[in-house]
């Protein structure tokens, strides 16, 4: 079983997302439409479990599939779409994961909108942000060994605050006559 650990923000975080990133757009060079830093650890301040997570868009999501070896070669584990439809998930390090790659075709506006509006919703609410930190850590503590349990205890938070988002996002591009 792994331990849930969830830390205060550091600010290596970006540093170790921009390291991996180069890595992957060696990788997927010629499919790669843009590559992100997502997750708690892009949120500057925000508390985190300390695995960086990666937000890859590609053309063909189909040649993702054949680069399978080459992410292996990285550290990745190559997950399939594990519950998200056409998604492509890779982790990296075992038991102490370090990084995660979601991947999604281009055209796939929905899930990538979802990720990024999330971000930049808790980039622009602080109080949020420190909502969402203070929740996480309460969890950790709460199911240490249970990541099923931790994730259920902050669905409903995150679900509330994607929906925020992304009605945030439509209204600022809202326009009126």
């Amino acid at each position: 079983m792994r331990n849930i650990t969830v830390e205060e923000y550091s600010p290596e975080w970006p540093e170790l997302y921009r390291k991996e990133a180069e890595k992957v757009k060696e990788i997927v060079r010629g499919n790669e439409v843009a590559i992100y830093h997502i997750g708690s650890t892009s949120v500057v301040g925000l508390k985190a479990k300390p695995v960086i997570d990666i937000l890859l868009v590609v053309r063909e999501i189909q040649l993702l599939d054949q680069q399978t070896a080459l992410f292996e070669r990285l550290g990745y584990e190559a997950m399939g779409e594990l519950g998200l439809p056409q998604r492509r998930f890779f982790r990296k390090g075992g038991d102490h994961r370090t990084h995660h790659i979601h991947a999604y075709q281009f055209d796939n506006s929905q899930e990538i909108l979802r990720h990024l509006c999330f971000r930049d919703y808790l980039v622009a609410h602080p109080t949020v942000a420190q909502e969402y930190g203070q929740l996480k850590q309460a969890l950790a503590l709460k199911f240490p060994n249970d990541i099923e349990q931790y994730g259920d205890g902050k669905d409903a938070f995150v679900k509330r605050i994607e929906a925020e988002a992304l009605m945030d996002f439509w209204q600022q591009r809202a326009i009126t006559h």
